[in-house]
C-alpha cells in the first residue's frame, strides 16, 4: 500500500502495515464485539484485505484493530474500532485514533462517517457528530 505508519507509546505502537496483521488475534478480538460476533473467519479476512487497517499492539501481541474504508480522496468510514477488554481505559483508544489521522493518505477527507450503538462520547472529543442531514443518508441493511 506504501506510506504505511509506526508511532510508539510507552510500550505500545501503533501500525498501517498490513503485513503485521495478526488475523487470528484480530479475529478473536472481533469475536468479543456486538457487531461482529458472527462473523465468519473468510468475511472477516476479506474485510480485512480491502481496507486500510491499523493494529494497535504491546510488544508482539496485537491488542487492537481500526478499520477505514476509504477512496483516500473524499470519504472515510471508521469500522471494527476494537480493543482487547484487558487495555481499555488506559488511553488507548484516544492515542489509537489520534494515530489513525496521522496517516498521510487520510488528509482532507471531506466526510468521515461511523456507526456506533454506544461510544457516542468518545467519539465527540474528535469532532464526530449525528448526521446534520439525516434526511439525506439511505442504506440497504442486510443484517
Amino acid at each position: 500500500m506504501g506510506q504505511e505508519i509506526e508511532l510508539q507509546k510507552d510500550g505500545y505502537y501503533v501500525t498501517s502495515d498490513r503485513n503485521k496483521l495478526d488475523i487470528q488475534a484480530v479475529y478473536q478480538l472481533l469475536k468479543q464485539t456486538y457487531w461482529a460476533e458472527n462473523r465468519s473467519s473468510e468475511i472477516v479476512l476479506k474485510s480485512l484485505e480491502n481496507s486500510l487497517c491499523f493494529s494497535l499492539f504491546e510488544g508482539n501481541k496485537q491488542i487492537g484493530l481500526l478499520r477505514i474504508v476509504t477512496d483516500y480522496a473524499t470519504f472515510a468510514y471508521l469500522c471494527d474500532v476494537i480493543i482487547d477488554e484487558a487495555y481499555r481505559h488506559k488511553g488507548l483508544g484516544e492515542w489509537f485514533l489520534k494515530c489513525v489521522f496521522q496517516h498521510p493518505k487520510l488528509q482532507n477527507l471531506r466526510r468521515w462517517c461511523l456507526a456506533t450503538k454506544d461510544a457516542h462520547t468518545f467519539y465527540e472529543k474528535f469532532g464526530f457528530r449525528p448526521l446534520s442531514q439525516p434526511e439525506n443518508f439511505m442504506e440497504i441493511f442486510n443484517g
